[in-house]
């Protein structure tokens, strides 16, 4: 980032961890993989179902809920599907930038640098951005609103051309994590820079379903696979005491196919991907992942990662940080960081290998799930 970092008061840091690696780092216990690939979520289970499945729209995306169940009665059901529905909207209110009346989209109106008050959901999940950012050195950066609005990914109308260089400037100077002053003690956050707009849809989505998740396990189920947009959590097992098992689509913009086929419980899977949401200009591909370190889309070779984590809210960030670092230091990173990380990235044109084609890396914590299957 252009603009320097001003330091913050001690209450103002976002909160640390001891000991950051054993805070992201999946444990290896309780998970069973049997490959993986990359984006959205397909179901990929040829045997008989016994669970109740539960469809909809939010946030943007499509979600789907399965309960692993014997039998649920009418009721039963109904409490389900009202739990669910319940806790989309509340993260749909919270954190839409689509709706005008959101607390976000009033906050990003917020043209002041007076603390504003969150709910405590939202604090929750500028607390988990904040130390993703910190930790990937902005490579993951809710601030980042105004850009990913001028490159014609926001809530208003695609732009005709992409952004002047004179334009990028201006904005890259209100686009910084450390440019929000976050107070957990007053569950508030304020702007150093009154035009600070932030964008939570690289999180929010992984929050949801962690919300979901818990609200279905309060109801007191213990099997459950929860997908809002491609981001999952896959809790228990199926009733034939089998893992779930999905299928992710191979990432190619011309066609939806299962690329392999993950099975998994208790853990979470995210996946940031370049190949469907993108435009072109003037030949060149325009990609939805904005770098905010340099204020342009990203433009490497890396097609998808896919992170690994307990929590969907940490993979779900942790994806997206790691496909903007590319398909170097983004390895690199989880490498040290021991993230069971997925990197497809496509083959060089220009090398030996057939043009259109991909290769993986995989890091040494995803490899040693790997090789406890």
């Amino acid at each position: 980032m252009t603009s320097a970092r001003p330091t913050p008061s001690p209450t103002a840091n976002p909160r640390r961890t001891l000991d950051k690696r054993a805070r992201i780092a999946l444990p290896l216990c309780g998970v069973l993989l049997l490959g993986l690939a990359v984006h959205r979520l397909i179901i990929a289970d040829p045997s008989p179902r016994p669970y109740f499945e539960f469809t909809g729209m939010t946030m943007g995306t499509t979600y789907s809920v399965k309960v692993a169940t014997e039998d649920l009665s009418e009721s039963g059901k109904a409490a389900l599907a009202r739990t669910i529905d319940t806790q989309l909207q509340q993260v749909d209110a919270l954190m839409s930038t689509y709706r005008e009346d959101s607390e976000l989209s009033r906050f990003n109106r917020h043209t002041s640098r007076d603390p504003f008050e969150f709910s405590k959901e939202t604090m929750e999940v500028f607390r988990v951005a904040l130390e993703v950012s910190e930790m990937t050195d902005g490579a993951f950066d809710i601030t980042v609103g105004p850009l990913v609005a001028a490159w014609g990914f926001g809530a208003t109308d695609r732009p005709t051309r992409p952004p002047s260089e004179k334009t990028l400037r201006e904005l890259k100077q209100r686009v910084g994590f450390a440019l929000l002053v976050y107070d957990p003690a007053r569950a508030t956050v304020a702007k150093v820079d009154p035009r600070i707009e932030c964008d939570l849809s690289a999180i929010a989505k992984g929050y949801g379903v962690d919300q979901v998740a818990r609200a279905i396990a309060d109801l007191g189920h213990s099997n459950y696979l929860v997908e809002i947009g491609g981001e999952l959590r896959a809790q228990g097992q199926k009733l034939d005491g089998l893992p779930w098992r999905v299928g992710i689509e191979k990432p190619d913009s011309a066609a939806r196919e299962s690329h392999e086929i993950v099975l998994l419980r208790n853990v979470s899977l995210a996946t940031s991907g370049d190949y469907r949401d993108y435009y072109e200009a003037s030949g060149q591909r325009i990609s939805h992942t904005i770098d905010p370190r340099v204020g342009r889309p990203i433009a490497h070779r890396l097609a998808s990662v896919s992170v690994l984590h307990p929590e969907a809210i940490w993979a779900d960030a942790l994806a997206t940080a790691l496909n903007v670092m590319g398909p170097v230091d983004g390895p690199a990173w989880a490498e040290a960081h021991g993230i069971p990380a997925l990197f497809i990235v496509r083959d060089d044109p220009a090398s030996h290998q057939d043009a259109g084609g991909f290769h993986s890396l995989a890091s040494s914590a995803f490899e040693a799930l790997r090789a406890s299957e």
